[in-house]
């Protein structure tokens, strides 16, 4: 066999000097042989042609050589080139290793061999494996509403269409990025789309990463995706996940099963050997764009020819195309972007469980876990079991489903969003009163020991678009007042009733109550256009009216953090002068254990030792949101520390020009980190300073000390992100 031994810096010359080289030798023969003006090549003509044509034939079939340039040998892996194939070792944890050889000729399965090592030798777990992708484009309206923060679009039911990613192996590399190592390979392309893939290997764990990394210069794109890794060949022995009740359950492999899609807890397929287990699973938020519904859309498949487009078996992740079949706005995909249609894998010596078991803990189980001195917060649901149930009359469960499922969560307090398209908020009186004091009522019900669920609207009224509000305690009032009807009344049965007509008389409400307002999904859906255009009101202005709330909308692949459309706002008014906050809000309908709520619920770490009784009103909750006192998370990322120059979120300190300021945080997380970034302001421009983490590796914590330069800044506040692009952020510290 030929081997070509080609220079990194020249590979790419020296293969199209021989390519050509060797197309012109073959010319030659045949010219020769052919005009007798060699007669000794008659003899030879056949198997000198053969010879020479297999040299040629041979070099196309064989990879190029990975350039290794980028590796960092001091990490601990180890990439060795044997013909077409590349062998790749990397520590997973203590004295062990993963292994995954790559065969880089055409035609045959990406990953030959996944391997790791269990008591120093190694078991391999897969055989012939090929990472797939199927790409579904759509059409984004851009012009309607607000431009690519639409979420009021319905993708399927403009034209669509489903291509397969073709793979069409080409230069290869790999290189270390902090304690990673990626191996990239040119050639994928896709309708319009184009770009190359990228396998990323995490030093400490036995995690990897499969990513088609691909962009369009076509505009009002928008796109899904579905992958996995197929096999010709199948070695599974069982399929396996967890059911949405978290029983752990499987199904016998075989090569002629039709692909079907499964519904499970974990978003997590699992395939099993005789020899380990490998399993595959998207990033657990950025992987759901946002719809109105947290439902269980079956996100894992696993068979045989996976929409007639996948020929040969396979387990992997897809996206239902029609969603919730409300908005559906899928993922932008704006021109030139480099979209990441990635997934996860782990590989594990055990069975299936026991890799599970191994998974869970990089969503803490998919809880929010508690952290001392804390209790979490999330906002924003529209359960409607008011209005469904209790006002129904329908049967009652000693403790609701969706309590039951807050609670599983680890969710503390629940502030609500009912009455919205349901109820009588505007009245009559008698109707609205008596839902508000059903509501009431169901709340001090369900809130004792470490549980607190609060009583809170979506209001359509009075400020423009949508906004929250929350008081401390239950407070009766109606969205409508009748010439006649004074702004506050006592009823005999409920006490002080409030009517309010106009955006002051709402004003005066939070102020007399003591209340809080926000902007609900700012800039987008029913706020498109807010706060913006009421940002000099004298209710904006004011200090209840608290600012906006996070949530991804809208969801792009392309990007390193999540939920940039708030993080512009909120640096937006910060340069407003306006010290706001903004707290992560999920705004979701329906609360169901079968539901897929983990993805789509953000929550907030409220630094409270201990829960207010309901009874004595939630006024140590609305000072805490009022203060900035609190971090907001996907879950997987905690601050339970941050101070600039030692005065914690929502503060104001002063600097002078002399002042050699400092922010100090600690930060806890799962999946390895990304970047931390220190974000501050001036009243016009944004500042950003990064801190490169990528030398984290799975499950740790860390406290930094970063000097920052706050002269003539206004402000400042800080972000993390990770490797599968959760993330957490802290409130604004105040410059004077």
């Amino acid at each position: 066999m030929i081997q070509l031994i080609q220079s990194d810096t020249h590979s790419r010359v020296d293969q199209c000097v021989f390519e050509i080289c060797t197309s012109n030798l073959i010319a030659t023969f045949i010219d020769q042989a052919n005009q007798n003006t060699m007669p000794f090549l008659k003899p030879i003509k056949a198997a000198g042609l053969f010879f020479v044509a297999s040299l040629f034939f041979a070099n196309a079939m064989l990879a190029q050589t990975i350039n290794q340039q980028g590796l960092n040998k001091k990490t601990g892996v180890i990439v060795t080139q044997k013909a077409s194939t590349v062998e790749l070792t990397w520590p997973i944890g203590g004295v062990e290793h993963g292994r995954v050889v790559f065969d880089l000729a055409k035609g045959n399965p990406l990953f030959k061999s996944v391997q790791l090592t269990s008591a120093g030798k190694y078991k391999e777990v897969a055989t012939g494996l090929d990472p797939q992708f199927i790409l579904t484009i759509g059409k984004r309206d851009l012009i309607s509403q607000n431009g690519w923060n639409i979420f009021f679009d319905r993708v399927p039911q403009k034209p669509f269409k489903a291509y397969n990613v073709d793979f069409n192996k080409g230069q290869a590399s790999v290189k270390s990025d902090g304690s990673r190592t990626i191996v990239s390979i040119d050639g994928i392309n896709s309708h319009n789309f184009s770009g190359h893939l990228e396998v990323t290997f995490y030093n400490g764990s036995p995690l990897f990463n499969v990513a088609a990394v691909i962009a369009t210069q076509v505009d009002s794109t928008a796109i899904l995706y579905d992958a996995g890794l197929i096999s010709q060949n199948p070695k599974w022995n069982k399929i396996s996940w967890a059911k949405t009740n978290d029983e752990f359950t499987g199904a016998a492999s075989s090569a002629t099963d039709s692909a079907r899609a499964v519904e499970v807890k974990y978003r997590t397929i699992i395939g099993e050997t005789g020899k380990g287990s490998l399993a595959v699973f998207p990033a657990p938020h950025q992987y759901f764009y946002p719809l109105d519904e947290a439902f269980n859309l079956k996100f894992t498949w696993y068979g045989n020819n996976y929409r007639k487009m996948l020929p040969g078996y396979g387990i992997g992740i897809r996206q239902d195309l029609y969603g919730d079949h409300r908005y559906v706005p899928w993922f932008n995909a704006p021109p030139g972007t480099q979209q990441r249609l990635n997934f996860f894998c782990m590989i594990g010596a055990g069975d299936g469980k026991a890799l599970l078991e191994k998974i869970k803990p990089f969503t803490h189980g998919d809880k929010f876990i508690p952290l001392p001195g804390y209790k979490t917060m999330s906002s924003h649901f529209h359960n409607e079991y008011t209005t469904s149930v209790l006002l129904k009359n329908k049967p009652v469960e000693a403790e609701p489903e969706y309590v039951r499922v807050f609670k599983n969560l680890g969710v503390n307090i629940v502030h609500l969003a009912e009455f919205h398209g349901t109820g009588h908020p505007k009245g009559p009186d008698e109707q609205r009163l008596k839902e508000l004091n059903t509501l009431f009522k169901e709340c001090e019900k369900e809130s004792h020991g470490n549980f607190l669920l609060l009583p809170g609207e979506e209001p359509n009224e009075f400020f423009g678009g949508h906004w929250l509000e929350f008081f401390p305690k239950p407070v009766y009032w109606v969205m409508s007042r009748k010439e006649g009807v004074p702004f506050v009344a006592q009823d005999s049965r409920y006490g002080k009733v409030y009517h309010i007509s106009n955006k002051d008389e709402m004003l005066k409400l939070l102020q007399d109550e003591n209340g809080l307002a926000w902007t609900a999904h700012a800039r987008t859906k029913g706020s498109t256009g807010f706060p913006d255009a009421y940002k000099d009101e004298a209710f904006y202005k004011s200090d209840h009216f608290n600012g906006a709330a996070w949530k991804n909308i809208p969801a792009d692949l392309s990007t390193e953090r999540m939920g940039k459309r708030v993080f512009d706002l909120m640096d937006d008014m910060s340069n407003w002068g306006l010290k706001k906050k903004v707290l992560a809000e999920s705004d979701i309908f329906s609360i169901t254990q079968q539901n897929e709520m983990y993805a789509h619920v953000n929550v907030n770490y409220l630094k409270l030792n201990t829960l207010p009784d309901f009874k004595n009103g939630w006024q140590p909750v609305l000072d805490v949101l009022k203060s900035g006192n609190f971090f907001s998370t996907t879950g997987e990322i905690l601050i339970p520390d941050f101070k600039v120059n030692g005065a914690q979120a929502g503060s104001t300190i002063k600097v002078g020009p002399t002042t050699k300021s400092i922010v100090d945080f600690t930060v806890k997380w799962t999946y390895p980190l990304n970047f931390a970034e220190i974000v501050s302001g001036d009243g016009h421009g944004v500042y950003r300073q990064r801190i490169n983490l990528k030398n984290t590796t799975a499950f740790g914590a860390q406290t930094f000390h970063i000097p920052v330069n706050l002269k003539n800044k206004t402000w400042v506040r800080l972000e993390v992100w990770d490797a599968a692009v959760n993330g957490a952020f802290t409130q604004t510290v105040w410059v004077d």
